[in-house]
């Protein structure tokens, strides 16, 4: 049976919850709680730059002395992928084999608990240690993961001024000191240098005099050997007192060594000081890493021994706070630990890039949430717009705390949720003010009730349009991979705002009517004369629906457009893309020389490239590396650019200004680098590769050999490939040109 149309609707959820908080003491209670709880998230959320990416990653370090990579192949790496292949969670198995060494990597799918991916990784090795060969050493498992991805780094070297009074191991001697002072502060996670050199006592014999004293090696070295060590020998009891005894002595200094006595075959007693050279050595590293700067007398670039301290938090900490208390610590440092013919650069600092996204992102937040106030004050009122005034920022703050209370941080991705969803949750309440408005206009003693009976009217398909938008947002939320994490803030933050909103707009919002508006004059005419804005379009619809011919016209014009806009996607004139360039304030050029090549052939290449890099103005300084790898971002991590520690494998790492002191963007500026690294002499068979942190792009450049120089078709689908946008993730395969002696498989 059809009701009257004179009956009265059923309240539904949104007039019960109206009539339930429109008059109640609770709503301003309500009220403030809300921006309480919303504001104490608002500080407590951790701020980072990217949404943190749980991908556990293992790595199983196997030492296989003696063994060619062919052989290792079959009797290490592969009965190796098949443990590691059978164990819960793994997604992808990289192995990587050469002379005397493999590497196996297992990546287990994303979400997965680092602690518990490297646990099964050790169980299953344990159980299967058969099938390793005899001979071969127990695997080396390291877990690895985002939280390894240092946050600050602190690169150390001597001062224009200071001529050569520092050296590479003073440098080293003042970084370990220092990481261990750091490495105090709370929530500092890994730690690591980069550049270290060690000092030791070098032994170089004689082979000479060696044979005229009738000693062999074997014998230098085991009395050498025998004589530094010291080993517990018992207690001794004396007069009432204990004394640990100690059998030995370990060697201190050179002269020590060179006293100690080998006795000759016929029996003349020899001194090891007779027999070879013996002195302290500043640097035992293969690896070459210096800071080079721009002179300020303008001589040229100059180049400093330079060792980075890298740091890393821990899971779960703000990352603003933690490099806050790193770079006060280590400001408080100078002068008393750090000397004063050391300077400290600030290489990295994702805390300040972190804390500069939300900030900005926070101040569009606020200005697009000024615009809507501003627009509906000029479409309904003065009144109605100081609710929305208060309603958005209800809405946004409860979303914070549900979003801290669901383990989310502060980051450009949640931000970005939160600004892309706030044009839908204003409509809400928008429709319940606009409507109580409309309803006051039309007449009524009882205001109370004629906004009840309002949010009535509108409460239905309120309910259904925030569930539609919901259920819209909410399969976002299985994508899998990389990308599942890295967009989930957009689905949860965006679902919940619509949620409160719904909520904020029915019990909030007819409350703030009623207490800012309840005795205001009408400014709503009879009902179907509408406002300004609303007989404007009145107008425009009349001229459009005045007949069928022009109603067809309309669509058809709406339709050419639609898919004229399509068509720019095929024309490329709008380039598709996963995410947008960033502009940060770091690029790194990675070097690959041909396999063998020295140490100082990458340094030679490093050192050029971090000549051309100098010659940008945004460019601050510049890191070499040679033989030493740069301290990893995520690409790093994923790509494992920390093993990039080869005599041919070398990185450079270009600081620049802050964004907001230069004209170009970092994207600009790595192809104006790109172009001048195409300019540099280089030997053939060098490998370049400009680098822009994700969600950037990685630029190529090859300089092939004769005997292996591509085929023109070949160079052409490279050259086309490097001038296209790329949309590959950070995880997608690296080309490599294998060595001779050497075998890498990736992926299973």
């Amino acid at each position: 049976m059809n009701t009257p149309p004179d009956s009265p609707r059923s309240p539904g959820l949104a007039g019960l919850l109206t009539r339930g908080f429109i008059t109640s003491p609770l709503t301003p209670l309500f009220l403030i709680a809300a921006l309480a709880f919303g504001l104490l998230a608002l500080v407590s959320l951790p701020r980072e730059e990217e949404p943190q990416i749980s991908v556990p990653m293992v790595d199983i370090r196997v030492q296989a002395p003696g063994l060619r990579a062919e052989d290792a192949v079959k009797l290490v790496t592969e009965p190796l992928e098949t443990i590691v292949k059978g164990i819960d969670g793994v997604e992808h198995i990289y192995s990587q084999t050469e002379d005397d060494g493999v590497l196996v990597t297992a990546r287990f799918l994303v979400g997965t608990s680092s602690d518990a991916a490297v646990l099964r990784v050790h169980d299953k090795l344990r159980a299967n240690m058969d099938r390793i060969p005899v001979g071969i050493p127990e695997p080396q498992v390291v877990g690895r993961g985002i939280d390894d991805v240092a946050i600050v780094a602190l690169t150390l070297s001597a001062r224009p001024d200071a001529g050569d009074r520092v050296t590479a191991a003073e440098l080293t001697r003042i970084a370990r000191e220092l990481r261990t002072e750091l490495a105090k502060i709370d929530d500092v996670g890994l730690t690591y240098l980069i550049g270290e050199t060690e000092e030791a006592i070098r032994i170089a014999p004689d082979p000479a005099r060696l044979a005229l004293y009738g000693i062999t090696l074997q014998q230098l070295a085991g009395k050498v050997q025998g004589a530094n060590r010291a080993l517990p020998a018992g207690m001794l009891r004396d007069d009432g007192r204990q004394v640990m005894l100690v059998a030995g002595e370990t060697l201190r200094s050179p002269d020590e060594i060179g006293n100690l006595v080998l006795t000759a075959r016929d029996g003349r007693p020899v001194y090891v000081r007779d027999v070879a050279e013996i002195g302290f050595v500043g640097d035992t590293s293969d690896a070459l890493v210096a800071t080079v700067t721009r002179d300020a007398a303008d001589s040229g670039p100059a180049r400093r021994p330079a060792v980075t301290l890298a740091l890393a938090k821990r899971a779960g900490a703000n990352a603003v706070t933690v490099a806050e208390a790193i770079l006060h610590r280590t400001q408080t440092l100078q002068g008393s630990l750090i000397p004063d013919d050391m300077q400290v650069e600030i290489t990295r600092n994702y805390g300040e890039t972190a804390n500069e996204k939300a900030n900005e992102l926070l101040y569009h937040l606020g200005l697009a949430t000024l615009s809507i106030i501003a627009l509906v004050w000029l479409a309904i009122g003065r009144r109605e717009a100081l609710v929305v005034a208060v309603v958005i920022p209800v809405t946004i703050l409860l979303t914070l705390f549900a979003s801290w209370t669901m383990g989310y941080t502060l980051n450009r991705v949640s931000l970005f949720a939160l600004i892309f969803s706030i044009g839908i949750l204003v409509d809400d309440a928008i429709v319940v003010i606009e409507n109580i408005a409309r309803h006051w206009g039309m007449g009524g003693t009882d205001r109370r009730e004629t906004a009840i009976e309002a949010v009535i009217e509108v409460g239905n398909p309120t309910i259904v349009a925030t569930l539609t938008v919901v259920v819209a947002l909410l399969p976002m939320l299985f994508v899998s991979g990389m990308m599942g994490p890295y967009m989930s803030p957009i689905p949860s933050n965006a679902s919940v705002a619509m949620i409160f909103s719904f909520f904020v707009a029915v019990t909030v919002t007819p409350w703030l009517m009623l207490k800012v508006a309840g005795r205001a004059p009408l400014h709503h005419g009879a009902e179907g004369q509408g406002s300004r804005l609303g007989r404007a379009y009145a107008a425009v619809a009349r001229q459009v629906l005045a007949s069928k011919t022009r109603s067809w016209l309309f669509l058809g014009a709406v339709i050419v457009l639609t898919f004229g806009s399509l068509a720019l996607f095929y024309t490329r004139d709008v380039t598709v893309k996963l995410l947008p360039f960033d502009n940060k304030s770091e690029l790194s050029v990675t070097i690959d020389l041909p396999e063998g090549a020295a140490v100082e052939a990458t340094d030679a290449v490093a050192q050029a490239v971090a000549r051309a890099a100098l010659d940008l103005p945004e460019v601050v300084s510049v890191q070499a590396h040679a033989a030493a790898a740069a301290p990893f971002n995520f690409n790093g991590l994923v790509r494992h650019s920390f093993y990039r520690t080869q005599p041919w494998q070398g990185e450079v790492a270009i600081n620049l200004t802050p964004k907001h002191d230069r004209d170009r963007s970092s994207h600009q500026i790595a192809l104006d680098l790109r172009a001048r690294v195409l300019a540099l002499p280089l030997p053939p068979g060098t490998v370049l590769k400009v680098v822009e942190p994700p969600p950037g792009r990685r630029s190529w450049r090859r300089c092939w050999p004769r005997s292996m120089a591509p085929t023109p078709r070949l160079a052409a689908r490279w050259a086309k490939r490097s001038r296209r946008p790329s949309a590959r993730s950070p995880s997608s395969s690296m080309w490599t040109i294998p060595g001779a002696r050497r075998r890498r498989a990736c992926g299973r």
